[in-house]
């Protein structure tokens, strides 16, 4: 089947396109409005970008029928600053409350029973329970759509990072200890227990021409 993304519905695509990159990592994002109101939501677009210095990425979709953006999206573009919280199996279900379309003056933080705790070097509470917390500032936005079902790509520098004890050697982090999970398609989800290893090919530099 060949597919032409202009030739159908951007709810289609969106079907095609989380069932065909997986699985994805999970951002639980902590934000504040400029009132101070808390925000807490997951993204599954999201990756880390590069290490020196560390940034990393999520993107914020459009609302499908108004094309309005998200509180999260608003949040980090008027304040600048933002936390990622890393996402273990034991967080799985108040993760998905969070997920909500809830009105703007909703705290997710109540909602999902999760607990907030003060961050070092940015407004934006971490979630206690998440294993792994990024405090971030932001870098750029850039608006890669505004149409409904657009999207727009945030891109923050880690600050700070917060790391459970208990899962960290040498900076190496035990990933049955953490435990992470991952989205797939649709209401699909998938734990990171199941792991196999590759080393990476040595490959000798080509020599210089005389």
């Amino acid at each position: 089947m060949t597919i032409h993304p202009s030739a159908h519905d951007p709810r289609d695509i969106y079907k095609l396109l989380i069932g065909s990159v997986v699985p994805r990592p999970i951002a639980l994002v902590s934000s504040l409005s400029p009132e101070g109101i808390r925000n807490l939501a997951p993204f599954s677009f999201f990756n880390a970008i590069c290490s020196n210095p560390p940034c990393l990425c999520f993107s914020t979709g459009f609302r499908p029928g108004s094309g309005q953006a998200k509180d999260t999206y608003e949040n980090v573009r008027a304040t600048g600053e933002f936390v990622v919280n890393t996402v273990s199996e034991s967080m799985a279900e108040a993760m998905n409350l969070t997920s909500g379309d809830y009105p703007a003056e909703v705290d997710e933080f109540v909602v999902s029973g999760l607990t907030p705790v003060a961050s070092v070097f940015v407004r934006p509470p971490r979630v206690a329970e998440s294993l792994i917390q990024m405090e971030c500032r932001l870098q750029q936005i850039v608006v890669v759509s505004n149409r409904p079902s657009g999207g727009a790509l945030v891109i923050g520098e880690v600050v700070c990072f917060h790391v459970d004890d208990r899962i960290i050697e040498q900076f190496r982090i035990d990933p049955d200890q953490l435990l992470a999970i991952g989205r797939m398609g649709g209401n699909s989800y998938t734990r990171t227990r199941d792991r196999f290893e590759l080393a990476r090919p040595n490959v000798s530099p080509t020599p210089s021409p005389k």
